[in-house]
């Protein structure tokens, strides 16, 4: 990783921890809070004096925006996925035993990619995760179906995870906000020994200016490094390695399938200023 995203990522990180050391955390409220009762299961949130959570809700009001990092802490099962008029949609997601420990109303969870925000935990709309709570629930609105893979999960699939970053994680991979850019279809498979050749054609080609060669990129939430770049049909490749096989959705991908993508902040905006600095001398 280059060192000038360690150390913006870091510099982000430690603008952040007054108010995660306030209850806020990065990208959720309070979960830092580690909250559980014997026998497992959640609780309600904001404990005595407080009813059904509005502490909680009252810090998430004033918490700073959620920070990702691009390395998938795992998968989850889709459970349940209703949909309303085609414009509003409620995900449901069993998780792996720990994943929601603490986790509170409000907080938030890239899913493939996208930053999502929790709902409900184990089927309660004011909960505190503990250790053994099994399942959280988001609502998709109708941008999130429009520009994401999301709309077209089914009950019992798999997708990509992980929970917004806190103070003092390691930033592993790059710098990921959860807003994803567009979706890219998957138009060749290539498997060696050890490895696993893919390539992407962007569903909005004019974004390719953006993807460079060794550069950054977050394909349903990985962050990987670009290989080879095609900007007159809009296409570029990734190589991965069996543990991203193993620990991702993307071990399941196939020709025709579509994946979430975002853009390297900082390359878009070096894009856009080189861009705009030309245009603006006529050059």
């Amino acid at each position: 990783m280059m060192m000038t995203s360690s150390v913006a990522s870091v510099a982000t990180l430690r603008s952040r921890s007054s108010a995660a050391m306030r209850g806020g955390g990065v990208g959720g409220a309070g979960r830092g809070a580690r909250v559980s009762r014997p026998g497992g299961g959640c609780r309600r949130a904001g404990g005595d004096g407080d009813d059904g959570g509005r502490r909680a809700r009252r810090r998430m009001r004033g918490a700073p925006r959620a920070l990702f990092t691009g390395l998938v802490q795992g998968k989850a099962r889709v459970e349940a996925f209703e949909t309303l008029d085609g414009e509003f949609a409620r995900l449901t997601l069993g998780f792996p035993s720990g994943t929601l420990d603490g986790i509170r109303i409000g907080a938030s969870v890239a899913v493939n990619g996208t930053c999502l925000t929790v709902t409900r935990v184990d089927g309660v709309d004011a909960c505190v995760g503990s250790s053994a709570s099994k399942t959280a629930s988001f609502d998709l609105i109708v941008e999130t179906l429009r520009a994401t893979n999301l709309g077209k999960l089914q009950v019992g699939g798999e997708v990509n995870y992980e929970r917004s970053a806190r103070v003092g994680d390691e930033i592993g991979g790059h710098t990921v906000s959860g807003h994803v850019h567009c979706t890219a279809a998957i138009t060749a498979v290539e498997d060696t020994e050890h490895n696993r050749k893919v390539v992407f054609k962007l569903s909005d080609v004019g974004l390719i200016k953006y993807v460079l060669p060794k550069g950054f990129i977050s394909v349903d939430g990985c962050s990987l490094t670009v290989g080879e770049v095609n900007k007159t049909t809009g296409e570029f490749n990734v190589w991965l390695i069996p543990e991203t096989l193993r620990v991702t959705v993307l071990g399941n991908k196939s020709v025709g399938d579509d994946v979430n993508l975002e853009i390297e902040s900082q390359t878009q905006v070096i894009v856009d200023t080189i861009e705009r600095y030309m245009a603006e001398r006529g050059m």
